[in-house]
């Protein structure tokens, strides 16, 4: 039987401009409140595009882009190229569901930085234009017709610090009721 997996980064990746996919670093800074120092979606208020033209002055539920590398196995068997960093993610995990996470989970990435989970990122017809198909491909229906979103989780900075490759990650649970992740 297999030994489960220590929670992991697997790659920490950051952009200073608005590009889709962002560039592989062995270090990223976590800057508590604001998100990936020297990333173009660091900030106390949004600064998706998208979000900044509804409303500028909104939260920034979204400094922190987590996704399983174990999604992009999955991605892989069907075609796609995938690899960290390539679908905009600050982070890239391994050895933690973090779909199935709940709203307000805690993430201690290294020795001191601490990501708060705030929901589900919700993917954009971007995915299509870097892969024809991948929007579809990260999106799936239950049973009852509910939308499932692949994409990876977003999150806020609680706890300022370093990120390296190879560190481990440590989850807390929030106490019950737990709040299921809806799209950020």
């Amino acid at each position: 039987m297999a030994k489960p997996t220590q929670p992991s980064v697997v790659a920490v990746s950051r952009s200073s401009s608005h590009t889709f996919s962002k560039n592989n670093c062995t270090t990223i800074t976590l800057l508590r409140g604001l998100g990936v120092e020297g990333d173009a979606h660091m900030g106390k208020t949004v600064k998706h595009r998208s979000r900044v033209k509804a409303d500028p002055t909104q939260p920034n539920l979204r400094q922190v882009h987590l996704i399983h590398s174990e999604l992009f196995d999955v991605l892989e068997s069907q075609g796609f190229r995938v690899a960290p960093g390539l679908m905009g993610e600050n982070v890239t995990t391994t050895g933690i569901d973090v779909l199935s996470l709940p709203r307000g989970t805690r993430l201690k990435l290294g020795a001191t930085a601490v990501v708060e989970v705030t929901g589900l990122r919700n993917p954009c017809k971007q995915l299509d234009e870097f892969q024809d198909g991948l929007m579809a491909a990260v999106l799936e229906r239950t049973a009852s017709g509910d939308l499932i979103r692949k994409a990876g989780i977003m999150g806020i900075v609680t706890e300022a610090g370093e990120v390296n490759v190879g560190d481990e990650i440590v989850v807390e649970i929030p106490n019950e009721p737990h709040e299921p992740l809806e799209r950020v």
